[in-house]
């Protein structure tokens, strides 16, 4: 499960190529537990625990990769309401988690982990702004497993602007 995601950043469809990837792993995990949470949120740990990896290992742009781990978790589960909230959350805490273990760049982690949440939202059938706070919570999780000097950091980030899409910014 944990096998490398093949990302070339260079590439134009590096968004693409994780947004496919993780949605078709979490879909093919979700239909072997069922569903179940234990093994669903264990499922979901380590394909993007192995996506977050792999980005930054990769040097991309790190707002669009977390942003398409954040879409394809949310779509390749196919859960809605509380069900995907919880997934969301988990999600982001482990995106930012992996992130400051590799001394990542964190505000553009925490960026790309609310920007997803607020791309898909209306998938999981939540208001925008649940989404939002909901990836924010966790990312402020993962953030506080890495220590005191990461959640300022991810704080810090939490409170930058984040620039919305011209469909959601009106």
């Amino acid at each position: 499960m944990a096998a490398a995601f093949n990302l070339d950043p260079a590439s134009r469809d590096f968004f693409t190529t994780i947004l496919e990837s993780v949605t078709r792993r979490i879909a093919g995990s979700a239909q072997v537990t069922g569903l179940t949470r234990a093994p669903l949120m264990e499922a979901i740990s380590e394909v993007v625990a192995a996506a977050a990896r792999d980005a930054f290992e990769k040097g991309g742009d790190v707002v669009p990769s977390t942003k398409a781990i954040i879409m394809g978790v949310v779509r390749g589960s196919g859960a809605t309401k509380d069900a995907a909230l919880q997934i969301l959350s988990h999600s982001a805490r482990i995106i930012i988690h992996h992130s400051a273990e590799r001394n990542g760049n964190l505000a553009a982690a925490v960026k790309g982990v609310i920007l997803g949440a607020i791309a898909s939202a209306r998938m999981m059938g939540v208001e925008t702004a649940k989404a939002a706070s909901t990836a924010a919570q966790g990312a402020l999780e993962g953030a506080s497993e890495a220590g005191s000097v990461t959640v300022e950091r991810a704080l810090g980030a939490l409170k930058e602007p984040v620039m919305l899409p011209q469909p959601l910014a009106n």
